[in-house]
């Protein structure tokens, strides 16, 4: 297997990969919480470990991808509550939107999607094992996580537990012994909730994730490969996931961490204050999901990335002509009697731009060359036919392993005719004819 480097978030530099068990590779990334419409920045971390994974598999590598959906939190609970239905009924209404969206950006789908709401005896499990450790305690129905029993808290925002405190927010009320103690039980008498050893609540969002990793990969004690995520959940979410793994498993929970960085929209946060939220379904129906999953890839998935409709604009003509190249080149072997040569992602040279800690806008690079060597090739199909074939395989090997592949529909026995005739008339110099039928082939992206 090719030598591969990611960027590991805790150490602050790049680093050879050498997974837990040779030849496999376990990744979580942290999903969405389901309470209303996805926006844009929910959707590059699901195209760039998406794109992870997709190299792993092609490098030869078997691959336990896992994302999750948070299906109980304080949003959800409003959220419904405004629209007059369950927790459960908005949550799945959402999941089912999200899903599609996935595969509309050319992502597949995770090999497993928990949710808390399913593994509340787990959750309710592990806290109780925290607070038999000492490292939890109960205040009133509540229970919190008490973050100076771990030494190693801090690391992976290369802070200080003296820095963190000293901004942390101070609640007057508070009932917790330290401000950065972070609840992992929470008491409630509003929306869904659960019976525990403390009294009816629900569990907090960073025991959540730790405890599907825990559960799901129980085998290697709780212990993953790679942990994905957002910039924006380096501190606190998965600082105090680690935290929480250390006090529950002697261990960090992951082996390395990846974090994507933001979008913003034309170099200005994002935020619903600001009003400047875009919807993923809008961007889709707009522009195609494929074309929003080219412009994430165009931008190397660390880097800030600003969203522009001029951008998008030239993303969508960009694949539009990749699909277009494809197009070609398969009507030319349907024109010709040959059979396309399937392809493989193992066999394509953007494997080793990939391999650089997913640097994708190298990759693309690459990509661009296949195309101008495709377009070449079917200026001269006469001559060599054979080179066309290759260079479908090539290019389709190319765009499956950065999930561009387009869909370009049938390449019919009437497409076939309608060459032959225009042959035809070419040969008979009939240009009145052939101009004709030309127009027809070009207006259907067959020449």
């Amino acid at each position: 297997m090719m030598k591969t480097q990611v960027f590991d978030s805790l150490l602050g530099k790049k680093v050879e990969f050498v997974p837990l068990v040779p030849g496999r590779v376990s990744l979580y990334c942290c999903g969405p919480t389901v309470y209303g419409d996805p926006h844009i920045g929910n959707f590059r971390p699901v195209i760039v470990f998406d794109e992870l994974i997709r190299y792993f598999k092609a490098a030869g590598y078997k691959t336990t991808y896992v994302s999750n959906y948070t299906d109980v939190d304080d949003k959800i609970i409003r959220r419904a509550k405004q629209l007059g239905i369950s927790e459960k009924e908005l949550s799945e209404q959402v999941i089912a939107s999200f899903a599609r969206l996935v595969e509309e950006v050319g992502s597949s789908l995770p090999d497993i999607t928990p949710r808390p709401t399913l593994m509340m005896d787990e959750i309710i499990s592990y806290v109780t094992r925290l607070v038999e450790k000492g490292f939890a305690y109960v205040r009133g129905g509540d229970v919190y996580f008490r973050v100076r029993k771990v030494k190693e808290y801090g690391e992976l925002c290369h802070n200080s537990i003296d820095a963190l405190e000293s901004g942390a927010r101070i609640e007057p009320s508070s009932v917790k012994e330290d401000p950065l103690d972070f609840a992992l039980w929470k008491k409630t008498d509003e929306g869904i909730k659960w019976d525990s050893p403390w009294g009816k609540g629900r569990p907090g969002w960073h025991t959540e994730c730790c405890v599907m990793i825990d559960s799901l990969f129980r085998g290697e004690n709780g212990f993953i490969d790679i942990h994905g995520g957002g910039f924006d959940l380096k501190f606190p979410h998965h600082e105090n996931e680690r935290a929480q793994s250390f006090a529950q498993n002697g261990n960090g929970l992951a082996h390395y961490w990846m974090h994507n960085g933001f979008i913003d929209i034309v170099g200005e946060k994002m935020s619903k204050s600001l009003g400047n939220v875009i919807l993923m379904k809008d961007v889709v129906s707009t522009y195609g999901g494929k074309a929003f999953r080219l412009m994430v890839l165009s931008t190397h998935y660390r880097a800030p990335l600003s969203y522009a409709d001029d951008k998008m604009e030239e993303a969508r003509e960009r694949f539009l002509s990749l699909a277009s190249t494809v197009r070609k080149l398969k009507a030319q072997l349907v024109f010709h009697g040959l059979d396309e040569v399937d392809p493989d992602p193992s066999t394509s040279r953007l494997l080793l731009p990939l391999s650089d800690d997913l640097n994708t806008p190298n990759a693309l690079s690459l990509l661009y060359e296949e195309q101008k060597e495709a377009n070449q090739a079917l200026r001269l199909v006469e001559r060599n036919k054979e080179a066309v074939v290759e260079s479908l395989r090539k290019i389709r090997s190319s765009l499956i392993l950065l999930g561009l592949d387009p869909e370009i529909g049938e390449i019919t026995a009437d497409d076939k005719k309608l060459y032959m005739d225009y042959n035809e008339a070419r040969k008979a110099k009939d240009y009145a004819r052939s101009d004709e039928l030309r127009a027809v082939l070009l207006q259907k992206g067959l020449l």
